[in-house]
């Protein structure tokens, strides 16, 4: 089978899984979640939302505060946006997040946008599913210590009933509640706005619904390399979130993934280093020795450094990954051929990368990029301007 027509059964494949997602949407839809508008483009899936948190422009807005407040740091220094910046597609540029404490994350910060389609939510651990769920680790976790809030709910609460806007934005995301400042409207109102952060305006969405020149042709070839079984690429980072580790409220299937990419093996064995052994740290079984959850591709240009500890800084450095069939580490703790992993996905096996398909794949990665995600005032720090605004 031809490239292009590789390319082509990929697309196909891809719209066929959205017309049947809109079906089941149609069918599974509650009159709850109908006051709020996605705003979604064609053939783009619905998010799964939670029943007990249906979305609501006000909770949004709510959520959108909370998120850029430093009031949810124990010292009052950070914010969730302070390891999650708007203009890198909510990220932070370092290898690994630093906490409101000074002290280091074992892992980087994972691009917040599209969070809604993603089954699992951070790098390795299959069980944190829920946004509302999970808000909690940053703000009360301390192995390690992120925003430091252990102990200090009360104090919380009471720092955010202090605030006059609040006054107003908490009884009108929960007008049913008759004390609307808790914990778990913090929470319901960081994952509502968490999963309004929608990306799907790239130039590679404008070049598929039928807009040839929205990209280069320098993308085009990219795009067909990546699609194609030489690349292999898609199989880890494909469909509409360009990742195989994607849920939506069409799914009927458990789509969570984590994948081994060769990028360890300090042993001969397949180990990686013991503060971040990925799947591993939770089932002990050998074989998911270092799997971690294939992230979203898309505004991957604005996300360096890459994979789950940044070991890798720029796009180069991640496509002679790929290309090498792995990463030989030369020297210190973490030497060893990541290539020869018996771990491994069959999918990272190599290609030969010449100067030419290096600019097609850069061209095709940075036309994945949603330039509004990084301007769009929904998405902005709002205590930068009045309310309301």
């Amino acid at each position: 089978m031809s490239v292009t027509k590789q390319v082509a059964r990929g697309r196909l494949g891809a719209v066929l899984c959205r017309v049947l997602a809109l079906l089941a949407l149609v069918v599974a839809c509650s009159p709850e979640g109908d006051s709020y508008v996605w705003a979604l483009p064609e053939g783009f899936p619905e998010p799964r939302v939670p029943e007990d948190n249906p979305m609501s422009d006000a909770k949004v807005e709510l959520g959108r505060h909370l998120f850029y407040d430093v009031r949810l740091s124990g010292n009052q220094t950070q914010s969730c946006a302070s390891c999650h910046f708007q203009e890198l597609a909510f990220t932070d540029a370092l290898p690994v997040s630093v906490g409101s404490t000074g002290e280091s994350t074992p892992r980087g910060a994972m691009s917040l946008v599209n969070v809604a389609y993603t089954p699992t939510l951070t790098w390795a651990s299959p069980v944190l599913r829920h946004l509302e769920q999970q808000a909690l680790v940053p703000m009360f976790g301390e192995s390690p210590v992120e925003l430091g809030l252990a102990g200090l709910e009360d104090e919380l609460l009471a720092r955010l009933r202090a605030e006059p806007r609040y006054a107003e934005l908490f009884p009108s995301a929960f007008p049913d509640e008759d004390d609307p400042v808790s914990l778990d409207a913090v929470t319901k109102a960081l994952a509502a706005f968490q999963r309004s952060l929608i990306s799907a305006d790239a130039p590679w969405d404008r070049y598929e619904a039928g807009d040839t020149s929205a990209v280069s042709e320098a993308a085009r070839r990219g795009g067909e390399f990546f699609f194609s079984e030489a690349g292999e690429c898609f199989h880890c980072h494909g469909g509409f979130l360009f990742s195989s580790s994607v849920d939506h409220a069409g799914n009927v299937f458990d789509q969570a993934t984590f994948q081994n990419n060769g990028l360890y093996d300090v042993d001969g064995r397949g180990a990686y280093p013991a503060t971040n052994t990925g799947l591993y740290e939770h089932t002990a079984e050998p074989r998911d020795m270092g799997r971690f959850k294939p992230p979203t591709l898309r505004n991957v240009a604005l996300t360096a450094p890459y994979m789950h500890d940044g070991s890798l800084a720029t796009l180069d450095d991640v496509l002679d990954h790929y290309a090498a069939g792995g990463t030989v580490t030369t020297e210190g703790p973490n030497a060893g051929d990541g290539r020869t992993s018996p771990n491994k996905s069959l999918f990272v096996h190599g290609f030969t990368l010449d100067e030419g398909l290096r600019a097609d794949l850069h061209a095709f990665l940075e036309a994945l990029t949603d330039e509004g995600v990084r301007t769009n005032p929904r998405f902005s720090d709002p205590w930068l301007r009045p309310l309301g605004e």
